[in-house]
Parts: C-alpha cells; sequence; structure tokens
C-alpha cells in the first residue's frame, strides 16, 4: 500500500477518533478562527507587540529563545497559535499561575501585537549538534498505522514550521517543555486542544519515543 494512501486511512480513522471524543468534552478553547479573526492577527502591530513582551523576556528570552529548559521558545511561532494560547490562558481554558495572571491583563490587541512580534522572529538554532533518533523519525515521517497514529508532519510541517491556525511549529522547541507539555496531554492537565487531537495521540505515545521527539524538534534547525 502506497505512503499517501496509508497517510490518509490513518488521517481518517483519527478524525474518527476526534469526533467521537467531542461528545464527552467541553469546549477546548473559545477562540473561533473566523476570517474577520485571521484579518485581524494578519494586521497586528509587531512593533508594539516587542515593546509588550519586554515583560516576557526574563522566562522567553529578550528575542523570544528561552534559556530555561522548562519554558518555551517563542520565536517564529505562529502568530495564530500564540494569540489562541494567550486567548485560552485568559479564559482559562489553559491554567498556568504565572501566564494567567499575565494574560488577564492584556487586551485582545495587545496578544495580536505581541503574537506578530514573536512570529517575525526567526526560529531557534540548533546549538546541541544531531543524534541518531530512529524511533523518532519513523513517528515523524511515517506514524503508526498499528496505533492511528498519522506522521507528526501532516500537522506540524516537514521542517517542524507548524501549519494551519493552531497547530504549531516545534523546531528548536525545549525538549524539556515539550515533553512536559505531552505528557500533561497525555493524563489530561492540558486539554486546550482543538477536537482534543493532541490528548488522543500522547495517550498512544510511549515515555520513550515522547523523549526522543522532544530531542528530535529540539534539533531539527
Amino acid at each position: 500500500m502506497g505512503v499517501l494512501i496509508m497517510n490518509k486511512l490513518i488521517q481518517t480513522a483519527l478524525l474518527g477518533l476526534f469526533t467521537a471524543s467531542l461528545a464527552h468534552a467541553g469546549p477546548s478553547s473559545q477562540v473561533a478562527w473566523t476570517p474577520d479573526k485571521l484579518n485581524f492577527i494578519k494586521q497586528a502591530n509587531s512593533k508594539n507587540g516587542k515593546g509588550l513582551a519586554a515583560q516576557c523576556a526574563a522566562c522567553h528570552g529578550e528575542k523570544g529563545i528561552s534559556s530555561t529548559p522548562e519554558f518555551p521558545s517563542l520565536a517564529g511561532q505562529l502568530a495564530t497559535y500564540t494569540y489562541k494560547q494567550l486567548q485560552d490562558y485568559k479564559n482559562g481554558q489553559r491554567t498556568h499561575t504565572l501566564m494567567t495572571s499575565i494574560a488577564a491583563g492584556l487586551s485582545d490587541q495587545d496578544m495580536a501585537d505581541m503574537a506578530a512580534w514573536y512570529n517575525s522572529l526567526p526560529l531557534p538554532k540548533n546549538k546541541a549538534g544531531k543524534k541518531d533518533l530512529e524511533i523518532a523519525e519513523q513517528l515523524v515521517s511515517e506514524g503508526d498505522g498499528k496505533r492511528t497514529l498519522p506522521p507528526c508532519y501532516t500537522c506540524h510541517g516537514s521542517d517542524g514550521e507548524g501549519e494551519r491556525m493552531d497547530i504549531p511549529a516545534l523546531a528548536g522547541q525545549q525538549a524539556e517543555y515539550f515533553v512536559a507539555t505531552l505528557k500533561a496531554y497525555k493524563n489530561g492537565e492540558r486539554h486546550n486542544d482543538i477536537y482534543s487531537r493532541m490528548r488522543i495521540l500522547s495517550q498512544q505515545l510511549s515515555d520513550t519515543e515522547i523523549q526522543e521527539l522532544a530531542q528530535y524538534y529540539q534539533q531539527l534547525q
């Protein structure tokens, strides 16, 4: 069976799981991707966002590249994704003591401007060298049909650049933060993923696979 056909079958089966999960889950976000909302973010003021982001430098770095493993790098992240996360913090779909407090003081315009600023920055570069990560490479390029796991690249891009409105860029991301994020999805602590996508997928991944994927994406750039 061809790779494209297999990927299509995997994605169709996964969509069925997503749809079934909706009957048991509340809204994962209050952000609706209407044309007006997308245009609002597209027209955001990144210069203003740079000034607003100064308050974030201690955790996320002056250029959006975190030097602390437990905090994510935001440089190069899709503006729509960053905007959604800030909205989710403010609305309670995602919780974190510090971020919830910060987001509460931001207007929609502030969030869009900050998201535009981070998006304008280059993705983090790999400084640690590359390791042979066969397990991760298999999951990223082919997935696992037996577990209905689609290839990671179908959503996150061939270079980890992210795609669509709510699928983040992963290239250069802090491995420790990546691991913590997937484990939070896996145990249900984090639940702001649309259609429960990452919750469903992460529950099928072993700790070893999560660790390898984290290293793979951290060294991708």
